[in-house]
């Protein structure tokens, strides 16, 4: 919805992938791509960027796969999955989608979405991989219903 679908994989993938960490399980690529329901080719490009951001870490060998560094689990925020599939998102951006918004020239929208977008960049700023990854853990959330 406000994330590119590629973002939306990130998430999903990076949240599946410290799941298994915690099991100290490593899953390859056709195995995330099936729990995370995204194609196979589109799921490897979304990782590769994710490795390449130093989120999620690629083992390779016979018990390689992907994982997330258990030590690294509560400092990943979810701003720093968004950054590295959607590296243009901003909390500047017009919702609107207009090239110049601002106080001194707003939208139709700037006003009342200000505040919307403020609480957004606190929740992207202060949720962590290992907040989200509990939530699943306790049943409070899902990734598949």
């Amino acid at each position: 919805m406000i994330f590119s679908k590629a973002c939306e994989y990130g998430i999903r993938a990076t949240l599946y992938l410290a799941q298994q960490s915690h099991k100290n399980l490593r899953p390859n690529l056709k195995d995330i791509a099936k729990a995370i329901d995204s194609p196979e080719a589109f799921t490897a490009k979304i990782l590769q960027e994710l490795v390449k951001s130093k989120i999620v870490k690629s083992v390779k060998g016979a018990s390689g796969g992907f994982e997330v560094d258990s030590k690294k689990i509560a400092k990943v925020k979810l701003k720093h999955i968004i950054m590295a599939i959607d590296k243009d998102f901003s909390d500047k951006l017009c919702v609107l989608g207009l090239k110049k918004c601002s106080e001194l020239r707003p939208c139709p929208l700037h006003y009342k979405y200000k505040h919307v977008k403020a609480d957004m960049n606190e929740m992207f700023n202060t949720t962590s991989l290992l907040d989200m990854s509990n939530s699943l853990k306790n049943g409070t959330s899902w990734l598949k219903l």
